[in-house]
């Protein structure tokens, strides 16, 4: 886990992100990244956001799944307030004993979707899942990029209902893309940002890469 003013405390396990847009790759990519890890025989403790407990799992119906109206603002505080639950009974708890956390979304997913796609705000956003979580943040985010329309093609190619998110419109997308990139480029030193429409077992080996210097 990595402190606001970039340290690591060398004694904890290393927390690693995967961030994107739907249909990037990002499910994929955790599996390959924690099979490698696997093999090199560290312990690691794969989850995700929302759902990553089981107030996450209740949270994460509600916001991608219910199909009555949610507010925006109601949206940003829900995911917020899994984000709160999961660092303090699940993340934090893993580095502590040394584990790899490899987690599927993180603050940077409100902050895109959230703060741009649903126009409230990226600094709102960014402080309200930092005050959720004291402050913390990955050492390392993998930021899987893909054009909108590429995605769309995937998630249809994928054949089964898309969830509140998933639904909507192309510029809806294209805002979240372009917050995604404006985060990686403000902080080159925790994010490694990677051509999602590149093979699979290419992209893995850029991420091994990384995460070999990381450990």
């Amino acid at each position: 886990m990595t402190a606001t003013d970039g340290s690591v405390a060398p004694d904890r396990g290393r927390w690693i992100t995967l961030e994107g847009g739907d249909g990037s790759g990002k499910t994929t990519q955790a599996a390959l990244l924690q099979e490698w890890l696997q093999q090199r025989g560290r312990t690691v403790v794969r989850t995700r956001e929302p759902g990553g407990t089981e107030v996450g799992r209740l949270i994460r119906e509600i916001v991608l799944h219910h199909r009555g109206e949610i507010g925006a603002r109601a949206e940003a505080l829900l995911f917020a307030a899994d984000r709160a639950h999961h660092v303090a009974t699940l993340v934090r708890p893993a580095l502590e004993r040394g584990d790899i956390v490899i987690q599927d979304r993180y603050l940077d997913s409100s902050v895109a979707y959230q703060g741009a796609g649903r126009v409230l705000g990226a600094d709102e956003v960014r402080e309200l899942s930092l005050w959720a979580t004291e402050r913390a943040l990955p050492d390392l985010t993998v930021l899987l990029d893909l054009e909108p329309e590429v995605a769309r093609r995937r998630l249809d190619a994928a054949d089964k209902p898309f969830d509140r998110l998933e639904a909507e419109r192309g510029e809806f997308h294209a805002r979240v893309r372009e917050a995604y990139l404006a985060l990686a480029a403000a902080e080159p030193d925790r994010f490694l940002v990677l051509d999602a429409a590149l093979p699979p077992q290419d992209l893995a080996a850029a991420v091994q890469a990384r995460v070999e210097a990381l450990l």
